[in-house]
C-alpha cells in the first residue's frame, strides 16, 4: 500500500511537471444564476459577485485563453408543487438538465470548465454534463456537508442537501421518481467520490457513507492528519490505480463562517484559508482537473457588505490556486538565476 501511494505520488509530480510546461490554454467561466434548491434567497447573485472580485483578470493573469460564456437563463416553473417534502422540483429539475447540456458543450469543445453557482443542487447537472464526455470521472466534494440526502431522509426538503444522491449508482433504489428529473440517472459509483471537510453531517448520510464504504475526512480527520497527509491519501484512492479527469465541487461554506460569512449554511469549525487553498493547489498539481463548480456565495447574508466582498474573493482565490496561481511568487527561469550568478562572479574576478 505504501509502495502504491509513493509510485502514484510520483506520477502525479511527473503529471504536474508536464501540465506547467503544457498547461491547457483554455478555461471557460459559466454563470448559474439559480437559488432554487434551498430557500435562501440571493444565492443566485454569486457569479456576479465573483466576476466583479476580479475572476477573469486574476485567470488571465495565469496566461489562460479566457472565454466567459455568460450566464445560463433558467425558467421559473409555474404551481411547482412540492414532491413529498422536497421543494420545486420541477424548477431545479429543469435548471440542472440545461446546466447539463452545457457543462457537456464546454468539455467537449476542451475547455477547463468553471461553474459559478448558485446554490449546490446545480452540482447535479454540472457532474451529469461532465461525465457524458468524461464516464471515467472522480468526483471531489469539498464542504462542510455531505448533501447525501434522498427525499426521503431529508430533514429540510432542499434539494442542494441532495445533489449527491442523485448521482450515485448504489442509491438508485433509494430515489423515487421526482417530477422534473426523469433525465437524470445515477452515472456515479461510490468508491469514485471523496468528501473534504464534513462537519455537518445528517443521520441519513451518515448511514450511507458507513454502509457505502465513502471515503471521507472530516474537520477533525484534518486536525489529526492535518491537511497534506488528507489530500495524499484522497488522491490516492481516486487515482492511485488509473489517472482520470477530476471534478472539483467546491462548496464556498466548507471554510470558516469567520472567512466566508456570505453563504447560507454555515458551520463553525471550518477550513482555514491556508487549508482551503492548498486542497485546490493539489488538484491543480495532478494536471487532471476538468470542471470546477464553485457555489453558495450569497453576498445579501453576512454581517456586512465587507464580508460579501471578503467571500467573493476567498471564491476567486479558490478558483484561481486550483488553476495553477502559486503562493511562491513571480521567479525567474533556472536559466535566468544562472546568469546573473556568473555575472556576479565575473566582477568578484
Amino acid at each position: 500500500m505504501a509502495l502504491r501511494g509513493h509510485i502514484s505520488r510520483l506520477a502525479r509530480i511527473q503529471l504536474s511537471h508536464m501540465g506547467q510546461q503544457s498547461r491547457a490554454q483554455s478555461v471557460a467561466v459559466l454563470g448559474a444564476p439559480f437559488s432554487k434548491g434551498q430557500k435562501k434567497r440571493g444565492v443566485e447573485h454569486g457569479p456576479k459577485v465573483i466576476r466583479d472580485a476580479g475572476l477573469l483578470e486574476r485567470l488571465s493573469a495565469l496566461d489562460y485563453c479566457i472565454h466567459d460564456f455568460g450566464n445560463l437563463k433558467f425558467k421559473c416553473v409555474e404551481n411547482d408543487e412540492p414532491y413529498m417534502d422536497v421543494t420545486s422540483p420541477r424548477t431545479v429539475g429543469g435548471a440542472n438538465k440545461m446546466l447539463s447540456g452545457a457543462v457537456s458543450r464546454a468539455v467537449g469543445a476542451g475547455h477547463t470548465l468553471v461553474m459559478l453557482g448558485g446554490d449546490h443542487s446545480l452540482a447535479i447537472g454540472s457532474v451529469n454534463g461532465h461525465a457524458q464526455q468524461r464516464p471515467d470521472l472522480c468526483l471531489i466534494w469539498v464542504d462542510a456537508h455531505a448533501d447525501l440526502n434522498t427525499p426521503m431522509t431529508s430533514p429540510s426538503g432542499n434539494l442542494h442537501g441532495q445533489s449527491v444522491a442523485f448521482m450515485l449508482k448504489e442509491l438508485q433504489d433509494q430515489i423515487p421518481d421526482v417530477p422534473g428529473f426523469s433525465w437524470a440517472k445515477p452515472f456515479l459509483s461510490s468508491k469514485d467520490l471523496v468528501y473534504v471537510g464534513l462537519r455537518d453531517v445528517d443521520p441519513g448520510e451518515h448511514n450511507f457513507l458507513k454502509n457505502l464504504g465513502i471515503q471521507y475526512f472530516t474537520m477533525r480527520d484534518i486536525d489529526r492528519l492535518g491537511i497534506q497527509r488528507v489530500m495524499e491519501v484522497a488522491l490516492d484512492h481516486l487515482l492511485a490505480r488509473k489517472q482520470r479527469p477530476i471534478h472539483l465541487s467546491f462548496d464556498i461554506d466548507a471554510f470558516d463562517p469567520s472567512l466566508a460569512p456570505a453563504t447560507g449554511t454555515p458551520v463553525n469549525g471550518g477550513l482555514t484559508y491556508r487549508e482551503g487553498i492548498y486542497i485546490a493547489e493539489e488538484i491543480h498539481n495532478t494536471g487532471l482537473l476538468s470542471v470546477m463548480d464553485l457555489v453558495e456565495v450569497n453576498p445579501t447574508l453576512g454581517s456586512s457588505p465587507e464580508g460579501a466582498e471578503a467571500t467573493a474573493s476567498l471564491a476567486v482565490s479558490v478558483i484561481a490556486s486550483a488553476l495553477g496561481q502559486t503562493r511562491e511568487g513571480s521567479h525567474g527561469s533556472i536559466e535566468e538565476i544562472a546568469s546573473v550568478k556568473d555575472d556576479t562572479e565575473q566582477l568578484r574576478l
